[in-house]
């Protein structure tokens, strides 16, 4: 089954030097075209040169959704990227759709779709022993991506208090 992301993740992990472990854990990653067209606006960011070797290397590639009555109605809470995301998920029947903005995780479960977003990439290359420091990685996406992270997600992240 195909995996479809977001930007977020995608950039947040990217500038953080872990997009590598989207590849490890999921394969290859479909995006739809207005998650490219972010990608492309964000070229001087950090982390956007990973981002274009993954599609140079293939294993993030591009595919247009065609439901656009579910993209319109989407629209009307979300974002561009967002809604071309969850309707390509959909399309595709993916395994994983990934995405870090809670109001378009909450729709994309809605409509039965398996969520996961930056964190929870984090945390199960945690558990597999593919991370240094969760608590590291976290908090370079908070400094670094400018990623916000309340104080009780991190201490369920982290398996409780610090």
């Amino acid at each position: 089954m195909p995996t479809v992301s977001n930007t977020s993740p995608l950039l947040n992990l990217a500038i953080i030097g872990k997009l590598e472990l989207v590849m490890r854990q999921f394969g290859r990653v479909l995006v739809p075209p207005a998650v490219e067209e972010e990608f492309r606006l964000e070229e001087g960011r950090q982390g956007s040169s990973a981002l274009r070797e993954a599609m140079e290397e293939g294993w993030l590639a591009t595919e247009a959704p065609s439901d656009e009555p579910l993209i319109r109605t989407l629209r009307q809470d979300l974002d561009r990227g967002e809604s071309e995301a969850i309707a390509l998920a959909a399309e595709k029947k993916a395994g994983h759709v990934l995405l870090d903005e809670r109001e378009g995780r909450r729709r994309a479960r809605r409509i039965g779709l398996e969520v996961t977003g930056a964190l929870g990439i984090l945390a199960r290359a945690d558990r597999e022993g593919e991370l240094d420091s969760l608590p590291q990685s976290l908090d370079r996406l908070e400094e670094e991506a400018g990623f916000w992270i309340s104080s009780a997600l991190r201490e369920q992240i982290l398996g409780g208090p610090e």
